[in-house]
């Protein structure tokens, strides 16, 4: 089937693009609303003396008796901010409300923080984010999925499991996934900051030596990123590296290259095409 694009000019001054949200991203009328609840989580045996908060979107269409989807978003309160770049509860409604995606449940994790609040505090964001080994996954699925599943029906099929993130919560999405393709299978990455992960980024050499996992990956990546123009740490070349390393290994991959630098905007903008496109059949 051919699908007509419509023409769409591009910008020849890049220094500031900014894309325009679709309806999928604002609230529609007639569209049932789910409820989202928070706790705080400050009793990490994976990142001990760290507190966070954790919020779950649970949608209108949720039925105990039917195990849910599941998709979790690094940086939780951004992307769930339904005045911000993602708006990731209002995108789940529209999206399992139209029958796009199937019912799923959205849980929103904060990166940890030292002290009693988020105000000043030291962030432990790029510890946990960065870091190429299984510490954060292992976190989220022994500490904040079970608390999750004790509360809500979850499907176990790691087809039905998506993580997404974006900056160093795009390269902790794709690690996550790497490491525990059991768990994980679907991942959205926004402008992934595989140029910090320290000792450089793994992921090229290590899609070309290991064998394939079974990950279907969604990249947005900036032509505008940090560093887009330096030889070293750029943002840019990294994440086409790691889409070429992807292309060159035959994974189930997908790389949408946008106009704007390091910020939310595109990649919210494109979420409700990510999950449609994540969740489309296996042979289309």
């Amino acid at each position: 089937m051919t699908i007509l694009m419509p023409y769409q000019a591009l910008a020849v001054d890049q220094t500031d693009v900014r894309y325009v949200h679709g309806p999928d991203s604002t609230r529609q009328p007639g569209v049932p609303v789910g409820k989202t609840v928070e706790f705080t989580w400050a009793n990490s045996a994976v990142y001990p003396g760290t507190s966070r908060k954790v919020w779950i979107h649970v949608p209108a269409q949720y039925d105990t008796s039917e195990p849910a989807s599941l998709v979790v978003f690094q940086d939780g309160a951004w992307y769930l901010d339904p005045d911000g770049e993602v708006r990731g509860a209002i995108v789940l409604d529209n999206l399992i409300n139209r029958g796009d995606i199937p019912v799923t449940i959205g849980v929103f994790v904060d990166p940890g923080v030292f002290g009693s609040d988020n105000l000043g505090n030291r962030k432990n964001r790029n510890f946990e984010y960065d870091a190429f080994d299984d510490r954060y996954v292992t976190f989220l699925l022994d500490e904040i999925i079970p608390k999750v599943a004790a509360r809500y029906s979850i499907s176990e099929d790691p087809d039905r499991w998506i993580i997404c993130g974006g900056s160093s919560g795009g390269n902790c999405a794709v690690t996550a996934a790497w490491l525990r393709p059991d768990k994980f299978r679907r991942v959205i990455c926004c402008l992934a900051s595989f140029a910090q992960i320290p000792g450089g980024n793994p992921y090229p050499a290590l899609l070309h030596r290991e064998d394939r996992k079974p990950l279907r990956i969604f990249m947005q990546v900036g032509h505008r990123d940090l560093g887009w123009s330096d030889p070293e740490m750029n943002w840019l070349a990294e994440n086409l590296r790691t889409a070429a390393a992807l292309a060159e290994t035959g994974y189930d991959f997908r790389i949408v290259l946008g106009d704007g630098g390091h910020n939310a905007n595109h990649g919210g903008v494109v979420l409700p095409d990510a999950l449609r496109w994540l969740w489309r059949p296996t042979n289309a």
